[in-house]
């Protein structure tokens, strides 16, 4: 396709044969979990005849052999700057992490992906996540947009910052239902897979799927204005897929994109002189008067002196605490003298 590459088969030779090194800049996998998910329907109550067959399970003796050989080959055909997301049961999780242990990829995140309903048990807590294991490729710029869903001053209901809940690393996503509908074993929810491409990645990337089972991957990444591309083994799932892959028009999701509302911060980033520093102080001692809480008071400065909140509230601190080179401020400038 115009917008990606697909292969019909094996991911580890496939990615020996045909990925260059260094050419992917996003890499999104959710390898079999090697937990019999070929028997999984057993546990829940889904009509298999609306799954589609091929799906193929790694056991569980050739499960260590097998991480270290795709994620061999995922490290190799990632750029320097590049990320990945290894989408991870807790059975052979530790089989994933140690496979990543002998490659050069850095740990970012260990994030935890809660999902709305899970296996059904009685003597013992249901398992209700999967693990997500964020990686970067060392030796190049990394791509992570940070305000890219939500703007630098966005607040919620009691004023919490929607930005930093929504980099939290556990992360209350649904899977989707599909009654009626042809799909794979196991599908990754749109939502899930538009965050990860929205943080780390930008339109015109690579995104690549080793395992592209249901081609969620592939459909969010075209739809989102990147190029897409991975390897499926299943003849039925690829032909499926395929075709409805290439009826995705791309960029066609981007409209649909929540707009971050950003809050221009003109001096972020920039070092304190002792004439904003004192100017601060004296601003501070004056809205201490004037307004209740220090929130309010922090609030209004923001605006003034086009710092964020830490800025702003890490200089205060170290103004009243005494700091060696901004605590002479507290004692030249008292409350009323100013």
């Amino acid at each position: 396709m115009d917008s990606g590459l697909f292969f019909n088969e094996d991911c580890i030779s496939g990615c020996q044969r045909h990925i260059a090194e260094g050419s992917v800049d996003l890499i999104i996998s959710d390898p079999p979990y090697g937990i019999g998910g070929d028997k999984l329907h057993k546990h829940y109550n889904r009509k298999e005849e609306f799954v589609l067959e091929g799906y193929k399970e790694v056991s569980a003796e050739h499960y260590p052999a097998f991480s270290e050989q795709w994620i061999f080959q995922a490290d190799r055909i990632l750029r320097p700057g590049g990320s990945i997301y290894i989408v991870s049961g807790y059975t052979n999780l530790i089989h994933v992490l140690n496979a990543l242990q002998k490659t050069s990829l850095l740990e970012i995140n260990h994030i935890i992906w809660k999902y709305n309903f899970g296996v059904y048990t009685r003597n013992k807590f249901v398992s209700s996540h999967y693990h997500i294991l964020y990686y970067v490729k060392p030796g190049g710029p990394v791509t992570f947009n940070t305000f890219c869903r939500y703007g630098n001053d966005e607040r919620a209901d009691g004023h919490k910052s929607l930005n930093y809940q929504d980099r939290e690393d556990v992360w209350i996503i649904n899977r989707e239902y599909k009654p009626g509908q042809r799909k794979n074993k196991n599908e990754l929810p749109r939502e899930l897979l538009a965050k990860i491409i929205q943080y780390s990645s930008n339109e015109g990337d690579l995104v690549f799927d080793l395992f592209l089972g249901s081609f969620s991957t592939a459909k969010v990444a075209v739809g989102l204005g990147r190029r897409a591309g991975g390897f499926e083994l299943s003849p039925v799932a690829f032909q499926h897929q395929m075709e409805d892959t290439m009826r995705i028009e791309p960029g066609s999701l981007l409209k649909d994109l929540r707009v971050p509302i950003q809050k221009l911060i003109t001096n972020q980033g920039k070092g304190w002189t002792e004439a904003e520093a004192r100017d601060l102080w004296d601003r501070y001692l004056k809205l201490s008067v004037q307004l209740g809480t220090r929130k309010q008071i922090v609030e209004v400065l923001c605006d003034e002196f086009g710092r964020g909140r830490f800025s702003i509230g890490k200089m205060i601190e170290r103004i009243e605490g005494g700091d060696e080179r901004w605590g002479h401020l507290k004692k030249e400038m008292k409350p009323g003298l100013q």
